[in-house]
């Protein structure tokens, strides 16, 4: 056999073990919160609009931002097999660079502070 086709067969066979081993290990012991509708914990007769601070997105886009920042810069460690491997280290700079003057800046307006 072919080096793909034994990793194939290696992660079928690992995947399926542990669909199985998943299956069967917990122990399942259903009560009457865990059977309703509702487990969350909300009261399911209220109002469902509730609005959300503008904060909370705020903070949430800045998370995502910062998190496609480090999938941006995981190529980096391979960039120095490049041609010109400062260029690359260059360009990953000015990237951090203006994350961080862009993160300094909402700092300063008042933009991550929770409470008002």
């Amino acid at each position: 056999m072919n080096l793909i086709t034994t990793m194939i067969t290696i992660s079928v066979i690992l995947s399926t073990v542990l669909a199985l081993v998943s299956f069967w290990l917990p122990q399942m012991t259903p009560d009457h919160e865990k059977l309703s509708p509702y487990e969350c914990g909300f009261d399911p007769l209220g109002s469902a609009r509730l609005p959300f601070s503008m904060r909370f997105f705020l903070v949430a886009i800045l998370f995502l931002l910062f998190d496609l920042e480090i999938a941006l810069l995981l190529p980096l460690p391979w960039g120095d097999q490049l041609s010109s491997p400062l260029t690359t280290f260059l360009w990953a700079a000015l990237v951090l660079l203006l994350l961080t003057l862009g993160l300094i800046y909402e700092w300063i307006q008042g933009g991550l502070e929770w409470a008002e």
